[in-house]
């Protein structure tokens, strides 16, 4: 596919568990990227013309024969480059420096003084300052290549950041990309921006008129028919994919009985009346809990759901005599965490419940018209086609839905349980104005009874736990502090209104770096 305008920048990953973030905080700018793994061709490279290249962290050691390698067309092409950590290493020992193991490891926040001045660092750190940055390893450069001079240092690393002005490369040991380097975002904006040259203007209101007219050319006249499950990323692609083809599309959503409540009703009220978009509403939640009776382990659940949803949908879709195209929700994590793991796409159904793959009896081609985008983007997409922003701004919900926050056997009464208490704590957050400020919040409801006195009498009933979480990326994550009062009386009102709940605990997991989803 053609990358969405001529200013792309192309990140070259090597593994690092925060490749993502160099992507996320480019395109904040307004700056077009791709993540490919290192080893893209250098004939691939080239087509893609790439207005500058950043070469990603990893956890390989340069020190090491076998250790991968950037292309060596990326210093040839006659553009920026950027390396970071890892990036900065091999770019070093490729130009004829030098790296070595060292005993001076840094890994979590470390003091970089800056020793001069570069268009890196312009308007953001002068000479002879002290600036906080995260930093993640155990190598370190020892040799500079010919043309670089070191621009700061830290105690860990002589040559913590360098600089070659005439070829316009430069190096990081930190990483500017995560929220821990204060001022981190600033450093890749002057590479984009002040060093590349991007001009910025890359929008989604660009990239809404981009894939509309791309959806019709690869559709033509042919029928598609997309899965919603009532989550955001199935909710965009087909409202986009529907006012590029219109009725070409039909929308399949099996209701499996597992979603929070009120939200079966709400998705097909949205899509019927307010888009007017073919659907299909397949009442299936019997057949789903009578396959999950007894289902303990969280993995077989996942399968057991995963498995019935591609059954039903493939029941429906042969009602409707078939279709041409599969459209899914595909998101660019998705397609970057598929090519890190097989070395190549994959034709994978997103059918938000990470299942197997795409059968080939099914003989569809896909539509993704997500597939560039990240999360946040998917939102501003949604608000770009005119979602309603209750929809949009919806917390992430699995795609298994309730069954995997019911440790152990699922059942009607537990899920009517879990639903109440999931609604009346969203309520309550919603109602104090915190919801916007909450990356996800949910219930689960635990795998205990516990003995308690209600009124005067005991009571053997189940415990329930609330979590909710703040984060800027969805990548990591951090417990909401909710003050007591909130949390005393979301916990009242769970006891007060359902009955089979005796006890209310906060959990306060926070989620770390590295880990992609969150559930």
């Amino acid at each position: 596919m053609p990358h969405a305008t001529p200013e792309a920048v192309l990140i070259l990953d090597f593994g690092s568990q925060v490749t993502q973030l160099i992507a996320r905080r480019v395109r904040e700018s307004g700056v077009y990227c791709e993540i490919w793994p290192f080893s893209a061709s250098a004939e691939r490279i080239r087509a893609y013309r790439p207005r500058a290249v950043i070469l990603s962290g990893g956890p390989a050691s340069v020190t090491e024969a076998a250790s991968p390698r950037a292309p060596q067309v990326v210093f040839e092409l006659g553009v920026p480059v950027l390396g970071i950590c890892y990036g900065e290493q091999t770019m070093c020992a490729q130009l004829g420096g030098a790296v070595e193991s060292s005993d001076g490891r840094e890994f979590g926040r470390a003091l970089l003084d800056v020793a001069g001045g570069c268009a890196l660092f312009q308007g953001v750190w002068a000479p002879g300052t002290r600036e906080t940055v995260w930093m993640s390893h155990g190598d370190r450069v020892t040799k500079l290549p010919e043309g670089f001079r070191v621009v700061a240092t830290s105690e860990g690393a002589p040559f913590a950041a360098i600089a070659d002005d005439a070829r316009r490369f430069y190096g990081v040991q930190f990483h500017p990309e995560v929220v821990h380097t204060p001022h981190g975002t600033q450093l890749l904006r002057n590479f984009t921006h002040a060093i590349a040259g991007c001009r910025g203007d890359w929008t989604m209101a660009g990239f809404r008129t981009q894939q509309i007219a791309a959806v019709r050319e690869q559709v033509r006249k042919g029928r598609v028919i997309c899965g919603l499950s009532g989550g955001v990323d199935s909710a965009v692609a087909a409202v986009l994919i529907h006012q590029a083809i219109g009725d070409q599309l039909t929308a399949i959503f099996v209701d499996h009985g597992l979603l929070r409540e009120g939200e079966a009703d709400e998705v097909v009220r949205t899509f019927r009346d307010r888009f007017n978009i073919r659907l299909v509403h397949r009442d299936a939640r019997r057949l789903f809990l009578g396959a999950l009776d007894g289902v303990t382990d969280p993995e077989v659940k996942r399968k057991t759901i995963g498995r019935l949803f591609i059954e039903v949908f493939e029941e429906e879709a042969a009602k409707l005599g078939g279709a041409d195209f599969l459209a899914q929700g595909t998101l660019y994590p998705d397609v970057i965490e598929s090519v890190s793991a097989t070395g190549g796409p994959s034709a994978t159904i997103k059918s938000h419940h990470n299942v197997g793959g795409l059968p080939e009896r099914m003989r569809m081609r896909l539509v993704e018209p997500l597939r560039e985008l990240f999360k946040d983007e998917v939102r501003a997409l949604g608000r770009e086609l005119g979602l309603p922003q209750a929809l949009v701004g919806r917390h992430p919900f699995p795609g298994p839905g309730l069954a995997i926050r019911i440790p152990g056997a699922v059942s009607e009464e537990k899920l009517a349980l879990l639903r109440r208490v999931d609604a009346i704590y969203l309520e309550e957050i919603r109602a104090a104005g915190l919801y916007d400020a909450i990356w996800q919040a949910f219930a689960v409801l635990l795998p205990v009874r516990t003995v308690g006195v209600m009124g005067d009498g005991r009571s053997y009933d189940m415990a329930c736990a609330l979590r909710a979480v703040t984060s800027t990326d969805g990548m990591t994550a951090d417990v909401y502090a909710f003050d007591m009062a909130f949390l005393n009386r979301v916990a009242g009102r769970i006891v007060n209104e359902v009955r089979g709940v005796n006890r209310v605990t906060y959990d306060i997991t926070s989620k770390p770096p590295g880990t992609i989803e969150w559930e």
